[in-house]
């Protein structure tokens, strides 16, 4: 399963990669203008993180939802836990309910196509890996990332090659089919909210491929549905 997957995500990055050109780090103004509604609200959502954290074991590990990511999610003894509230625009009622600050942003903006927490553990690295096609990028947005011993975040997220470290109430807005990894360098938990959102203003073609492959995507996570509850 892992193989395939990762046969059929290249071949697609491939093809859009030939038609889409653009640079690791997207303008936020430009393509997520809706991202304020996120970091004005940031207090709130952090809030409700760090209670659904005070339960951590209750959510599922990355690659307990998502089996052929294990060799990102289950690489060491240290976790990488998602709670995911929407997945290409299936809502996860159950979780969306922990969350109601954040549900009522996420639900309010049509380009937000998924929505997870992520609780990455003490010392965990998430090795190099590229996402699966350009159709959709990446919002990053620190909510509760432990500082190192210097002041700087001490969650690292390295995209192609360059560092970025994203504190409390930060954003980023990325394309995550660039080559990408992250490390915790702290003793604490880093909470952070990761939003996959439709890429505007693509050729017709892409688009139309783009449409095709969200919803084979939001097939697969309707299949999956149960599963992905705390």
């Amino acid at each position: 399963m892992g193989a395939l997957y990762d046969l059929s995500t290249k071949a697609i990055r491939g093809i859009y990669d030939h038609r889409i050109c653009g640079t690791p780090v997207l303008d936020i103004a430009s393509y997520f203008p809706d991202a304020r509604r996120f970091v004005d609200a940031w207090p709130e959502l952090r809030d409700e993180a760090v209670r659904v954290a005070c339960e951590i074991k209750r959510v599922p590990r990355f690659h307990d939802l998502m089996p052929e990511q294990a060799d990102i999610s289950a690489n060491d003894d240290r976790d990488w836990r998602l709670l995911v509230l929407k997945a290409y625009g299936v809502s996860i009622r159950e979780n969306m309910a922990l969350c109601p600050a954040l549900a009522a942003v996420v639900l309010s903006v049509p380009d937000v196509l998924s929505a997870a927490l992520s609780f990455l553990a003490p010392g965990k690295h998430i090795p190099r890996h590229r996402g699966p096609f350009r159709g959709v990028i990446r919002f990053y947005l620190g909510l509760s990332v432990p500082a190192s011993a210097d002041g700087r975040p001490a969650a690292v997220l390295v995209i192609n090659d360059r560092e970025y470290r994203i504190g409390d109430g930060e954003c980023l807005l990325w394309d995550d089919t660039f080559p990408h990894e992250v490390w915790n360098r702290s003793d604490k938990v880093r909470i952070a909210l990761l939003l996959d959102i439709r890429r505007r203003g693509m050729p017709l073609d892409m688009a139309l491929l783009s449409r095709l492959l969200i919803a084979a995507i939001r097939a697969s996570v309707l299949l999956r549905k149960t599963s992905w509850r705390q």
